[in-house]
């Protein structure tokens, strides 16, 4: 039984980060941009959010600055593919890549090469009241992080904002059609930059939760490829916040369960129950793939000059 309430309640922190990123990935890919750069962007925010907290001791202080991190990224992103018409696939690669190298020189300049990595008080679980009493389940739901029922509380929250209200709908149609979206008034622009901005958000979120609570250190390779198994999310959820959702569970029950198979004694080199996640994730994602339904703007650039060509 202590087998089984350990492994569910390590799959939901092991999801939070994923939910996190796959919830702001979805924001901004309803709006018609592909975030490729939600890996960099996870990891210089994971690395400021660290270096924050090492500074003040206050990790809720290093969530704030992951998150403005975040949104400074999301806004260099905005500035390539929306306001520059540049490739989406391109300018995030690039992102990625700039945060990536950026984050290695800036933790090495603050910090230097020390034999033993600085670490930090991380978040403590925080167990509600009453509810973390409850037999088997009191520990497995209401026994955790505070990010992991922030995280919850975002799923139904963004789904309703996409789909009961008029500015998901807005954003909804901006993704599909902008050229109508701009007909009926919605600046196309503003929306996929406040679409990329609050996505950018999130996945500071998510990056800044690997180094202040999923472990108590920066590592060069704390994000480990979420980033990108948070795109294949959105894909496996259908651009639904929910379906999304339950598919990093999915990805946190098997990188839960890998990390026990791990301890238990088996004699296999690590390296296999380290990519198990990873290729659970892609034979789930070839299985859904072709039903999937993008949004019809995804990829493409809108310029208002070319509305009447």
């Amino acid at each position: 039984m202590s087998f089984i309430i350990g492994l569910l309640s390590a799959m939901f922190r092991m999801a939070t980060p994923i939910i996190f990123g796959t919830l702001g990935e979805i924001i901004t890919e309803r709006s018609g941009v592909l975030n490729l750069g939600i890996e960099g962007i996870m990891l210089i925010s994971a690395m400021f959010g660290f270096l924050a907290t090492l500074t003040t001791g206050s990790q809720w202080f290093g969530v704030l600055i992951a998150i403005q991190v975040g949104v400074i990224f999301a806004l260099i992103m905005a500035f390539l593919v929306v306001y520059l018409g540049l490739s989406q696939h391109v300018s995030g690669l690039g992102v990625t890549l700039f945060a990536t190298g950026l984050a290695m020189f800036v933790y090495r300049h603050t910090v230097g090469s020390p034999t033993i990595p600085p670490i930090v008080q991380p978040f403590q679980p925080f167990p509600i009241p009453y509810l973390s009493d409850i037999p088997f389940f009191g520990q497995i739901l209401f026994n955790q992080y505070a990010l992991v029922y922030v995280s919850w509380a975002l799923i139904p929250i963004i789904w309703i904002f996409l789909y009961k209200t008029r500015y998901g709908l807005a954003l909804r149609v901006v993704g599909e059609n902008p050229m109508a979206a701009d007909t009926v008034g919605i600046n196309v622009n503003l929306t996929r930059t406040l679409a990329l901005v609050v996505g950018g958000a999130l996945m500071g979120v998510g990056g800044a939760f690997l180094t202040l609570a999923h472990q108590n250190m920066f590592l060069i390779d704390v994000v480990g490829g979420r980033g990108w198994v948070c795109i294949a999310m959105v894909i496996f959820g259908n651009w639904d916040p929910i379906r999304g959702s339950l598919g990093a569970l999915l990805f946190g029950f098997i990188d839960a369960f890998q990390l026990r198979l791990q301890s238990s004694g088996f004699a296999i080199p690590f390296h296999l129950f380290l990519v198990l996640p990873y290729v659970i994730t892609i034979i789930a994602l070839i299985g859904v793939a072709r039903r999937s339904s993008a949004p019809a703007g995804l990829l493409k650039p809108y310029r208002r000059e070319e509305k009447g060509g």
